[in-house]
């Protein structure tokens, strides 16, 4: 079915009650792709609810529970019973305004970064200035920097736990600064590493976004029309749980360019 639905559009409408988003998804993410278009096509969505919407944020939404669910009910833990692997393009895809991307739980339980196989989210997000995305950009490069250091370690382990266990300092020191200068190269030699690019600081500044999900979730399509009904919902009244206190409902249909 997905294949089916695949051949006819990568274009899904969603209808809202508060107006219609159409969205185009990649190709570059192909997992995710034909899975949304397979629960478009089986109305997996008619009838849920966006039940999380944050302002300057977010608006989320594919949580099968949500439907006809009563006032106050607590949502965003349902889905179809399986997850997606994570298909992150970073930095070629990112976190701009309109961008559609993969809900999923937390690094904690979920360390490969598994989609929820329904939920997904809309990005709106805000405009930073240039002050402000350097200093994202330099804790960016700092969390990379760190993961690259933590990588080198866990294919030193048997190395390090051998040091450690003949209490060999000096070996762990040696070996510490070892890993470091191979880290510092590294970043010094690709300077791009863990920053943003061209495109990301001139979207981010001008049309906005949220830079700190990028590389962390999926993102697998984005909002072609209807950007102006994307704000709407995200300013909408919401209670302590961030749900709409008006519900907004969505259906969706495959449809063409």
């Amino acid at each position: 079915m997905a294949t089916d639905a695949k051949a006819k559009s990568n274009i899904v409408l969603i209808k809202t009650s508060l107006g219609n988003i159409k969205i185009s998804l990649y190709d570059e993410t192909p997992q995710h792709r034909d899975n949304f278009l397979k629960l478009a096509e089986e109305g997996y969505y008619n009838d849920l609810l966006f039940h999380r919407v944050i302002k300057d944020f977010m608006i989320q939404g594919g949580d099968p529970e949500s439907k006809g669910a009563s006032a106050g009910k607590s949502l965003g833990s349902g889905g179809p019973g399986y997850q997606i692997p994570a298909e992150i393009s970073y930095p070629q895809l990112f976190h701009k305004r309109g961008a559609l991307s993969a809900a999923r739980t937390g690094d904690q339980v979920n360390p490969e970064k598994k989609s929820s196989g329904s939920q997904f989210y809309i990005v709106w997000g805000s405009v930073y200035t240039e002050n402000q995305l350097a200093s994202m950009e330099q804790q960016k490069k700092q969390q990379a920097m760190q993961h690259y250091f933590n990588n080198l370690a866990m294919q030193r382990r048997d190395a390090i736990q051998e040091l450690y266990h003949s209490k060999n300092q000096a070996g762990l020191d040696s070996l510490q600064k070892e890993m470091i200068a191979i880290t510092e190269a590294e970043f010094a030699n690709n300077p791009e590493m863990g920053g943003f690019t061209a495109e990301q600081k001139n979207i981010y500044s001008s049309i906005g976004g949220t830079p700190h999900l990028d590389g962390e979730y999926t993102v697998f399509g984005e909002v072609v029309e209807g950007l102006d009904v994307l704000e709407k919902i995200q300013s909408c009244q919401t209670d302590s749980n961030d749900r709409p206190k008006t519900d907004i409902t969505m259906k969706m249909d495959i449809v063409g360019e």
